[in-house]
């Protein structure tokens, strides 16, 4: 089974050439106008020169930790820290930064052109948008079987590691780098785009009562860029590290079970087919013009279901031949393992498109609340939240019960006389798998999730270039929409990151054993951070109208880059102490209270963190959905005092969905490896 894991290079190559069969498609598609090609270049720069900072702000930050790592890898041996783990921190930084650099750069290509093929019809829009989006969800499938493959085959062949424990609890500790990035990206992108947004929307919205996107509005081209660098880029760089992170913990956790080698390459075969699936499932996304948003919903979920129902069959077989012969391993308990994640997957994508789309009940009766001002509607949009996080929490913990007593649970080894061996526990490697099994078909899930700011740029463009209004029209719905399958895509990053969690912390667990033998506040972090750097550009917003004449007689052009520089400088400096508080915590947590101490902690932030998240992200899909219902001519339309009120709500929950919610899921799971990786440490210091 050990010398079949070259499978996991076919894999990523077959997804990494249907994006680039996907870039091609998108790039063949026309720009449309000068005037468009022009605001969409303007958008392109802005977001390059904000990665171009974020990452020389991150990598001073990366190079300590290098040093670090190194010091307490070569300084003890080895000892207190595998020599592999420093430079496995480097690349997994890396292949999370390629992730979501790639996903934007396509996306700043795509968004010009979907307005113009939207100027076409509403499938050709849809399909140039989905494309560019699939990019975005195959690349990062593409690098995430390409790491894991690469640090297999370098462990086994290379340095010549054959015991299968050994190489899952090194491999175990290369989330740390991915989670690392993943959570600058998160947060620094995310403060950017809701800082920029924010401060577009209370100035020109709610107090010049100008249309979104207007190009008299100085904050506008900010945050369009702002859609690319959080939702594209920050998305993609968190995505990553969910999934490779889900894969390594099932890693880990098969030693736990004593399946060896065999228990390793089932979530690499799993992580395979589902690249085909996917492929698959991709196909079947299109749809008629004039479609609603439930027949825009329904040709989402063809597509999404298919691929997960496909994934589920062909679980089956591999399963099968990959267990078949392994001394007391329940494979069909494992295949229900993986079902119990990928319908747990299905059920929270479902759940989480009930509570956010403006198609069914729950976000019309948010929009409703309008009606009634201001405390109505940010009452409603709490209270929604809260509710939507009960019904993911009870979807999860019921995957993590049956997938525990299907996978077999605890189990003893005994020789011929009845003498006990060994004791292994199956239960959670059957926990890993199920989230590898929910995010098996990332490809067409994440494909789903990042179409959407595209579509989302591409109504900007279109209002900036003064299209005709059925262009924005069609483009809104497929923003609206996008709004619903982001929020999905994150319940999928935070379901998968309870189920990871998890099994991290049981691997933090085993090996502190071997070594041996704070989540409100950060999200408080991140709303302070929107707000000082949202303050900084409503100021300069007002003092551009108020001291640049003919501004909203559209006689004069606002002074773009100064509210991007606002946002970009904003961003890199509030993202650093969220950032490095994820690392610090837990550190000082281990060397304060010891071990125990540890599992108390990562305890704490999987529970509160995964509920905190749900709720933060929904309540913010549904109050901007909400709000666009409302634009669509509902309770008065834009302009009416409900409209006024979904705009607030839809402000306070701009940070909500899209900086601190998606943010908490990372901090989990980097919470975790970084215990981990630090174990070493934290045992020696409390043998002494």
């Amino acid at each position: 089974m050990e010398t079949l894991f070259w499978i996991g290079f076919v894999g990523a190559a077959l997804a990494g050439l249907y994006a680039l069969l996907q870039t091609r498609k998108v790039l063949s598609f026309s720009e449309g106008s000068e005037k468009m090609k022009k605001i969409a270049g303007s958008i392109r720069e802005g977001a390059n020169a904000y990665l171009q900072r974020q990452y020389k702000t991150v990598l001073p930050v990366f190079a300590v930790i290098f040093v670090i790592l190194m010091v307490l890898a070569f300084a003890s041996k080895g000892s207190l820290l595998s020599q592999f783990t420093p430079f496995a921190f480097l690349t997994g930084g890396v292949w999370s930064l390629l992730a979501g650099f790639i996903g934007m750069k396509i996306a700043t290509h795509a968004n010009a052109r979907t307005a113009q093929a939207a100027s076409e019809g509403l499938n050709r829009g849809l399909r140039v948008a989905f494309s560019a989006g699939s990019v975005m969800g195959f690349t990062v499938v593409a690098l995430g079987i390409l790491d894991v493959t690469l640090w297999y085959f370098l462990l086994y062949y290379v340095f010549g590691i054959r015991d299968a424990v050994t190489i899952g609890n090194i491999m175990v500790m290369n989330g740390m780098g991915a989670s690392f990035m993943a959570l600058f990206a998160r947060v620094g992108g995310g403060i950017y785009t809701k800082a920029a947004d924010v401060g577009a929307d209370l100035v020109g919205k709610v107090e010049k009562k100008i249309p979104e996107d207007d190009p008299r509005n100085p904050a506008t081209i900010a945050d369009n860029v702002g859609d690319n660098v959080g939702d594209v880029a920050g998305m993609g760089a968190d995505l990553y590290e969910s999934y490779v992170g889900s894969i390594l913990a099932t890693f880990a956790l098969s030693a736990i079970g004593g399946y060896g080698f065999a228990g390793m390459f089932l979530p690499l075969m799993l992580a395979v087919s589902g690249i085909v699936c996917s492929i698959i499932g991709a196909q079947l996304v299109r749809v008629k013009e004039g479609a609603s948003q439930k027949t825009l919903l329904r040709t989402l979920r063809t597509g999404t279901y298919t691929a997960a129902i496909l994934s589920g069959v062909v679980a089956l077989p591999l399963t099968y031949f990959i267990f078949r012969n392994v001394e007391g391993a329940r494979w069909w308990g494992i295949y229900i393992a993986i079902l119990a994640g990928l319908i747990a997957g299905c059920l929270i994508g479902f759940f989480t498109e009930y509570f956010t789309s403006e198609s069914y009940r729950p976000t019309r009766d948010l929009a409703a609340t309008s009606q009634t001002g201001y405390a109505t509607i940010v009452i409603g949009g709490i209270s929604l939240g809260m509710e939507s996080a009960l019904t993911s929490i009870l979807i999860v913990c019921a995957a993590v019960l049956i997938s525990y007593i299907a996978a077999g649970g605890t189990a003893e080894l005994v020789d011929a006389n009845g003498h006990f061996l060994q004791s292994f526990n199956r239960g959670l490697y059957g926990i890993g798998i199920a989230g590898v099994g929910m995010l098996s078909t990332l490809g067409i899930t994440l494909a789903t999730d990042a179409y959407g700011p595209v579509a989302d740029n591409a109504g900007g463009i279109a209002q900036m270039a003064g299209m005709d209004p059925v262009v924005r029209e069609r483009t809104d719905a497929l923003d609206s929409l996008g709004n619903t399958t982001a929020a999905t895509g994150k319940g999928f990053a935070i379901g998968s990151a309870s189920l990871t969690s998890l099994a991290l912390l049981v691997s933090y667990v085993n090996i502190i054993q071997e070594k041996t033998d704070a989540v409100l506040n950060f999200s408080v972090i991140n709303m302070n951070g929107v707000e000082r750097a949202a303050q900084s550009v409503v100021i300069e917003v007002r003092r551009q109208f108020r001291e640049i004449p003919g501004i909203l007689e559209g006689e004069a052009t606002p002074e773009y880059a100064k509210c991007v520089s606002i946002c970009t400088k904003g961003a890199l400096h509030e993202m650093v102490v969220p950032a490095l508080m994820a690392v610090i915590v837990p550190i000082v947590a281990g060397l304060i209270l010891g071990p125990t101490g540890v599992v108390g902690l990562l305890a704490g932030v999987s529970v509160a963190g995964f509920a905190v998240s749900v709720f933060m992200s929904n309540a913010g899909g549904a109050w901007d959905n909400a709000k666009k219902y409302i634009e669509e001519g509902h309770f008065g339309g834009k302009g009416s005092k409900p409209h006024k009120a979904s705009v607030v709500g839809d402000t306070i929950g701009d940070p909500f969905k899209d900086t601190s919610g998606p943010s908490l899921n990372i901090l989990i799971k980097l919470c975790a490896t970084v215990s981990i990786v630090f174990s070493g440490l934290i045992a020696l210091v409390h043998l002494l």
